[in-house]
């Protein structure tokens, strides 16, 4: 098995379920059920991966509080190596509270260590235990973000296959860096919304015809719809598989799971889209990013049964 190690951001999310209301000033509103979870996208695809069985390791940045050492237990639990992450007193671990009625959901973020991370800061001794680099959130993490391309090219260097899942961009600026910095990666994961505002382009054929770079592959996650990605000068597609959701907290991050599961065991581009959108699927069975993030036999026995 391929050994992947994550870098990204560390957070938890405190989600209150079922409010009466969403809050107004000065009022108080009451929530049915709260949990706590993991929250980053780092954090859940790392997760989702160990749980389908790959040696994980995992980098980043957190504060010596009671999130981070919350958040430091949830990656161990999970067996993920943790032994490069070191709490810091000088930063606070980021925290996402989510609210949500029958008909919408508000959040609100605090970033705290999210965007101290550097690139040089992962070093070689981190990129030689690997075999494959993961990066998620490449618009929150503001520090990693400018020696992104850099970090890639010394995991190319060192031998290693990577990948990046681009998050949403709060500043909604897209930036042009990012199509630099795919030049030295070899999977692009972007939502439907995601590649839309990257590429400006709404048409799906448009948008991946407009990463194709020669190197990255693209493969766009697009919610119940699935997923997509070229396949010579055509869109490959493949359906979303039907699993009751409870919460889609993280089912990209699952996806991205999913897919490098099978990408990195050499599996065929079609099964392993297959398994990423059944990893996305099964994760939305429960509250939370990680909560029901399935196994690689729960994962098999979804794909059995839907061939």
């Amino acid at each position: 098995m391929k050994r992947i190690l994550v870098v990204g951001e560390i957070n938890v999310d405190l989600i209150f379920r079922h409010c009466e209301a969403l809050p107004a000033p000065g009022r108080e509103v009451l929530a049915d059920d709260f949990i706590v979870t993991p929250g980053s996208s780092s954090m859940i695809c790392a997760m989702g991966l160990a749980r389908l069985g790959n040696p994980v390791s995992f980098h980043g940045k957190l504060g010596a509080d009671s999130w981070g050492e919350y958040c430091l237990r949830a990656l161990g639990e999970a067996g993920i190596e943790i032994g490069s992450i070191v709490p810091d007193v000088a930063l606070k671990t980021g925290v996402t509270a989510s609210l949500s009625t029958p008909a919408d959901r508000a959040l609100v973020t605090y970033p705290g260590a999210i965007a101290a991370l550097h690139a040089d800061e992962v070093d070689q001794h981190l990129l030689a235990a690997a075999d494959h680099l993961h990066v998620s959130s490449y618009y929150l993490q503001t520090a990693l973000r400018p020696g992104c391309r850099e970090l890639f090219a010394r995991a190319h260097a060192a031998g290693l296959s990577t990948s990046l899942d681009p998050g949403f961009d709060p500043a909604q600026a897209w930036g042009l860096d990012l199509l630099d910095t795919l030049h030295e990666v070899d999977l692009f994961l972007p939502n439907a919304l995601e590649l839309a505002s990257i590429t400006g382009q709404a048409d799906l054929l448009a948008a991946l015809q407009a990463l194709d770079n020669g190197r990255t592959r693209t493969v766009v996650k697009r919610g119940s719809q699935g997923c997509a990605t070229l396949d010579g000068e055509r869109v490959l597609e493949l359906p979303a598989f039907a699993v009751p959701p409870v919460d889609s907290t993280g089912a990209g991050d699952s996806f991205d799971a999913g897919f490098l599961h099978g990408w990195l065991r050499g599996w065929s581009l079609r099964d392993s889209l297959r398994w990423g959108n059944a990893c996305g699927s099964l994760s939305t069975r429960a509250a939370g990013g990680t909560s029901a993030q399935p196994s690689a036999a729960e994962a098999q026995a979804l794909l059995e049964a839907m061939p």
